[in-house]
């Protein structure tokens, strides 16, 4: 990796080390052969948080509004990241996916999901009681929906093999490059912090947990914030590793931004079952229990979220009592897959998502980007991030100037 100087000009900068931050990164040098291109990261690693706390699960689209922007680069990212895993030696699989309606309720949602799935052009299936025990034996459900081409990989695979072309196109990667100051002049932009000073003719910031302090670092005005929810997970024991066959998710509450408890094998041959969604009081702090102070003050203290805590009280209490008694989210579990025992489920490390959230509460759901004359801000970057990074990096790169 390259060290940072006390100060250095390049044509592109580069925040955040995650996916769609290399993903990026990766697309502007292709498009911009020979450009100088610093990509800074103030962890000592690429892809240590949502990137690397993730089910590895390859989306097909099927949930998004049609015509948004996430169903959009979902279905194009798909492709992209099969294709380029293929092209790499990185492990997939295209396992597919069932989504299980449970009770009538849960039943007339998936009906409404199969039209949706029609509409963006996934590829879906609609299965009985019947069938779906046919093709999973373990599980229990009054119907579902089949999507044959979701898959599973380890993400952060992908992002060391783009990594790799950002070197070899001439890009540096700083590690250890905590951002502190942003600083928009009329023909560049100053980053700067304790590791040292960069000066760029452009900047796109993908900083994930931290997006709404970037922008406000650089000014940008921010009816937002980011919100950490927790995704809290198990690891089945290895016996249970042939329990499914396919990734097993319940049928999502459309009102939220989570897609509930699911069983979801991994490229590494692993079952993994989760994840639930708890407010988190540390955005990077991955031990349960974990707290940072400021963290806390910020997301505690603000109106948005205390109208969110509003509207969706019983959901966060159900998900709060489930964080804390392993019994209720084995009982989250059972809806679908009854045989699974408290013993089943063994710690695994959690995962942290980034949700913005506005002051009058509203949860986005989809993608949020602002550019200034030298500046993109992805300040929302929800999932499917992981699957559309590489057209996110290209919507990103468009909004660049020429």
């Amino acid at each position: 990796m390259t060290s940072a100087g006390t100060s250095t000009n390049y044509d592109f900068c580069v925040i955040g080390g995650g996916i769609v931050g290399v993903a990026t990164a990766h697309e502007i040098l292709r498009r911009h052969p020979g450009a100088s291109l610093v990509l800074l990261e103030k962890s000592p690693a690429l892809a240590l948080h949502q990137t690397g706390h993730n089910s590895g699960v390859i989306h097909s689209g099927i949930y998004y509004e049609p015509g948004s922007l996430k169903a959009e680069l979902c279905r194009r990212g798909a492709q992209w990241t099969k294709e380029f895993a293929a092209a790499h030696d990185i492990p997939f699989e295209v396992c597919g996916k069932l989504l299980v309606a449970t009770d009538s309720a849960e039943y007339r949602r998936m009906l409404a999901l199969h039209e949706r799935s029609v509409t963006n052009g996934v590829e879906v299936e609609l299965l009985d009681a019947a069938e779906l025990r046919r093709r999973e034996p373990r599980v229990t459900g009054t119907g579902a929906l089949f999507v044959p081409g979701t898959g599973i990989i380890d993400f952060t695979k992908v992002v060391a093999a783009l990594a790799d072309s950002v070197r070899r196109a001439g890009g540096d990667i700083v590690l250890g490059a905590e951002v502190t100051s942003l600083t928009e002049t009329g023909n560049a932009v100053i980053v700067a912090g304790p590791a040292g000073s960069w000066t760029a003719g452009q900047l796109v910031v993908c900083a994930g947990l931290q997006a709404d302090r970037m922008a406000r670092l650089a000014g940008l005005p921010t009816d937002f914030r980011i919100v950490p929810f927790r995704g809290e997970y198990y690891q089945l024991p290895p016996e249970q590793k042939d329990l499914v066959r396919t990734l097993i998710y319940p049928v999502p509450d459309p009102s939220l931004p989570f897609l509930g408890v699911h069983l979801s094998p991994t490229i590494d041959g692993g079952l993994t079952v989760g994840p639930n969604a708890v407010l988190g009081l540390a955005r990077e702090g991955y031990r349960k229990g974990s707290v940072n102070l400021r963290d806390a003050r910020e997301v505690l203290g603000y109106r948005g979220l205390h109208r969110v805590a509003r509207d969706h009280l019983a959901t966060g209490v159900r998900e709060l009592r489930n964080s804390l008694f392993k019994r209720g989210y084995l009982a989250e579990c059972r809806r679908y897959c009854p045989e699974l025992t408290l013993d089943d489920l063994r710690p695994k490390e959690a995962g942290i998502r980034a949700q913005a959230v506005l002051r009058d509460g509203t949860l986005v759901h989809d993608f949020m980007i602002e550019r200034t004359d030298r500046m993109v801000h992805v300040l929302n970057a929800p999932s499917p991030a992981a699957t559309s990074a590489m057209p996110i990096a290209a919507h990103i790169v468009d909004l660049l100037r020429n």
